[in-house]
């Protein structure tokens, strides 16, 4: 569907529509010189071989022609590559983060959400950050994508173009709930985003709830005892449990606050039975102590 949800979704569409139609057109006339030529040279109306001679302006005409529609096709892809890695120099920076499975965005005044918000007709760059897996941010309704590699800097800018909601999705498979891993863009009027942008005010949440979500402790832990990749969160605080420790031996442990914070540091030391090893990434210098004193908090108010 041809919208103008983002700068490039016109360009991108045209460019695909272009490739689109050339690629038509060469499997129709292949496919219909094909037909025309089991026809007209079936052996019941040649039942005698003849040699063919070459033409020379017929393949000056099956080069030339090719060759024109090719560099078409380049002109166009290389038109809007450069122009997808060509972000504006005013363009608002918010770092976004893609870890399993979830998304967060980081604002230049250190807002973290987990849905970008962005306003009307301003170019925002995003730079993109994994702490554990290749992940792919994919707008597609902005036609935009790009890959998040651990350990190598990326970027990618649009301006959204048109107020609305659009999905926000991964596209390289990161494990088992790659699926789940959605978030969206909303864009909004520049006076209702200058309006959210400096609203300051205390979330509602549970401190400790909002770091859980920030960090995507969320995406792998439930919060209503719920199995997913990790133990739930419900219940957890003082809760007896099995532990595989790292020479493959077993243990009972109580979940104390001790236990939280070294499961946090080295999650990989005590492993609850049941659930696999090396899923989870260290969260060693990610938070202070008052934040995870804020998080220890919130897990003993899920019961």
């Amino acid at each position: 569907m041809f919208t103008n949800a983002s700068n490039f979704t016109n360009d991108v569409d045209l460019t695909l529509a272009i490739i689109i139609g050339i690629s038509l057109f060469f499997l129709i006339g292949l496919t219909v010189l094909m037909i025309y030529f089991m026809v007209r040279y079936h052996h019941t109306r040649n039942p005698k071989a003849t040699d063919i001679h070459g033409s020379v302006k017929l393949e000056i005409i099956w080069t030339v022609i090719p060759t024109a529609l090719v560099l078409v096709m380049f002109y166009y892809g290389w038109a809007g590559y450069t122009q997808m890695r060509t972000a504006p120099k005013d363009a608002m920076v918010v770092k976004a983060t893609g870890r399993m499975w979830s998304w967060s965005f980081e604002y230049p005044n250190g807002k973290i959400t987990d849905t970008l918000v962005v306003p009307k007709d301003k170019a925002v760059k995003l730079e993109l950050f994994s702490p554990d897996v290749i992940h792919s941010l994919y707008i597609p309704a902005f036609r935009i994508k790009e890959d998040l590699v651990p350990g190598k800097p990326n970027w990618m800018w649009f301006i959204g173009q048109q107020e609305g909601s659009y999905s926000i999705l991964c596209a390289e498979y990161c494990g088992d709930r790659h699926s789940y891993m959605t978030s969206k863009v909303d864009v909004i009027p520049s006076a209702d985003f200058d309006k959210w942008y400096n609203d300051n005010s205390a979330p509602k949440e549970h401190a400790g709830l909002v770091l859980l979500k920030q960090n995507a402790c969320t995406s792998c832990h439930s919060l209503d005892g719920n199995r997913l990749v990790g133990p739930s969160f419900k219940g957890l605080f003082e809760r007896k449990s099995n532990v595989i420790l790292e020479d493959e031996s077993q243990k009972t442990i109580v979940a104390d606050s001790a236990y939280i914070v070294e499961s946090l540091i080295e999650p990989n030391k005590k492993v609850v039975e049941s659930y696999s090893k090396g899923m989870m990434q260290s969260y060693k210098d990610k938070f202070t102590d008052e934040q995870l004193g804020q998080i220890i908090d919130y897990l003993k108010t899920i019961k």
